[in-house]
Parts: structure tokens; sequence; C-alpha cells
């Protein structure tokens, strides 16, 4: 009876802290919706989401603010749940897209589109060609990593590893491209690094709520999986999970959220690494809870993330890739020496 008191108080906290980050994140949604150079009140902005304002501050919700926060959201969802469920499956609490060098190889990608290719315009078909670009080389990263996985029989913590080089080698590529090219060129490479919650179509928007969607729900139904994972590989094995196959279709899985969001969005660092970190001190290691809350989490990061680069310096937007980093590295850093510290 005792243990089912505790068990039921627990889920009783941990539903309030989902419903806390969901409050922090329609709270932040509200403010984003406010922020900007045309001044109104909430309650006008609110009927422009449903087109009931007059017909200018409707354009400027359905067009600008509202594309732009629901890109935070999504993206920022994505981004979350990829980094929680690389970190169960790697075993390593600094798995992310960024860590493995899924970013890194978007940005070869976009690079050598821009600079190759010369899809360096603004025009739809050369965005087109940076995206799939940016996709089709952050898949390349991950299909590298599970084949040296499989050839040399591999563990996590290498494959880890084996991501860190291949972001030096990818990093080192684009240098080179960026070396030989054109101002035009650069200029058009380095916008596209800073990171940018604005300029996706509503085309754009949808696809990636399509993917981030379908994976999540495939995430939510191998919580249980995740769970036996995090108690050790032992474990999962006599419960009758094929880890080997789970980490392979894991990893691809994450691989194409990350792929899609950044081939849009541009690099937008360290959300997939904070955000599972953060939720596991509100709610525990319980992947029934970790997910839905590294998906809000993601969420309120980004979105709070675009609120400090619109408003801090406004009317001048900051990139947002910068602002995330500049969240994500502290945290990184800590990670780093807490687990030292265990080992000493």
């Amino acid at each position: 009876m005792q243990n089912n008191s505790a068990y039921g108080k627990n889920k009783y906290r941990n539903f309030l802290m989902l419903t806390a980050m969901a409050v922090l994140l329609v709270l932040f949604a509200l403010i984003s919706l406010k922020c900007g150079s045309y001044s109104t009140s909430v309650t006008e902005l609110v009927k422009g989401i449903f087109g009931a304002a007059d017909a200018r501050i409707n354009a400027v919700v359905q067009g600008v603010r509202l594309p732009r926060i629901y890109t935070a959201v999504i993206c920022g969802a994505g981004l979350g749940v990829t980094g929680c469920v690389l970190q169960a499956i790697l075993n390593n609490p600094l798995a992310s897209a960024s860590t493995l060098g899924i970013s890194q190889g978007a940005s070869f990608g976009a690079a050598f589109a821009i600079m190759v290719l010369g899809a360096g315009t603004a025009g739809l078909a050369d965005s087109f060609l940076v995206s799939a670009c940016a996709f089709l080389s952050s898949m390349l990263v991950s299909i590298i990593i599970l084949a040296l996985s499989k050839l040399r029989a591999i563990g996590p913590e290498a494959m880890v590893l084996a991501g860190v080089a291949l972001s030096a080698l990818f990093t080192g590529a684009t240098t080179l491209l960026q070396y030989f090219a054109s101002e035009t060129e650069l200029a058009s490479f380095v916008f596209w690094t800073f990171g940018d919650l604005g300029s996706t179509t509503r085309s754009d928007i949808a696809l990636i709520s399509v993917v981030v969607a379908v994976f999540f729900v495939y995430f939510i139904f191998n919580r249980w999986t995740y769970n036996a994972l995090d108690a050790g590989e032992h474990t999962a094995v006599s419960l009758g999970i094929n880890v080997g196959k789970t980490r392979v279709i894991n990893i691809l899985a994450c691989s194409f959220v990350s792929a899609t969001i950044v081939s849009y969005i541009g690099l937008i660092s360290f959300i997939g690494l904070c955000a599972p970190h953060i939720v596991r001190r509100l709610v525990g290691t319980n992947y029934v809870w970790l997910i839905p809350g590294s998906a809000f989490m993601g969420a309120v990061l980004m979105l709070g993330g675009d609120l400090v680069a619109r408003t801090v310096i406004s009317p001048v937007i900051l990139p947002i890739g910068a602002i995330t980093s500049f969240l994500g590295a502290p945290m990184f850093l800590y990670l780093l020496f807490k687990g030292g510290k265990k080992r000493a």
C-alpha cells in the first residue's frame, strides 16, 4: 500500500510538472505573439490567430508571428525528444544531434549546395536545394556511424566518439568550401548557419510537423524499451530486447527527425542536449514522463531563445543559433565536470 501511495504521488507530481511546462510554453507563445514592431493588445492578437481582428493584424499574426512561433515550438520539441532518445539508446548523457555530427553534416550539405551547386540566392528552388543537400548530408553522417558500428562491432561510447571525429571531418570540409567561395556565397552560407525561424513556409512547417508527430508517436510507443536500456544492456537483453537492432532503428529515426529540422531552419545547437537533462531533474528518469517532458522543454527553450534573440537589442534580431549555444555550452561543461567528479 505504501509503494502504491508513493507511486501515485510521484505520478501526480510528474503530471503537474508537465502541466507547468505546457503553461510556460503557452505564456512564452503569448509573449512572442506580442513582441514586434507592430504593437497592439494581446486580445486583438489572439483574435488575429482566428482571423477575427482587422486585416492588418490578421496579416501580421497569421503571416509573420504565428508561423515563427509554431516553427520554434515544433522544431524545439523535435530536437528535445531526439536528444532524449539518443541519450537513452547510447547510454551517454552527451549524445545529441550536435555531438554526433548530424548538425555538422547538415552544415557541409548546405555549404555544398550554396558554393558548388550555386544555390546562393533566395529563390524557392535554391532554398529547396539547400534543404535537400543539408538533409542528405546529415543522414550520411548517421549512416557512416552505423556502418562503422557494424563493421568494427564498436559500442555506444565509440559511436559517440566516431560522431565527434566525423564532426571534425565535415567541419574541415566546410571550411575548405568557404575558402574558395565568393563573397555572395559566403554571406548566404553564414546566414544559413545562424539559424532562422522566420523563413519557413507553410509547406515547410507542415512537413516538419508530420515528421516530428510520426516519430514522436513511435518514441512514445517504445518508452518501456528505453527504460529497459537505461537499466543496462544486460537487463534489456533479459527482457527480450534486441539491443543492436533497437539502437540502429532509433539512431536512424532520431537522425531523420534532426536532419529534417536542421535542413529547414539551420544550425540550432544544444537544444537536444539541454532539454532532457533539465527534465530529468523535474520528473526523474522514467521515459513515460521524460519523452513528453523533453518535447515540452525543447519547445520552451527554443521559443525562449527566440524571444531573447528578438528583444535583447530590438529591433535587431540576433541569430537564434548563437543564443542556444550560450545556453548549451555551460550545460555541456557541467556534464563533463560532473562525470569527471563521479569517476574521481
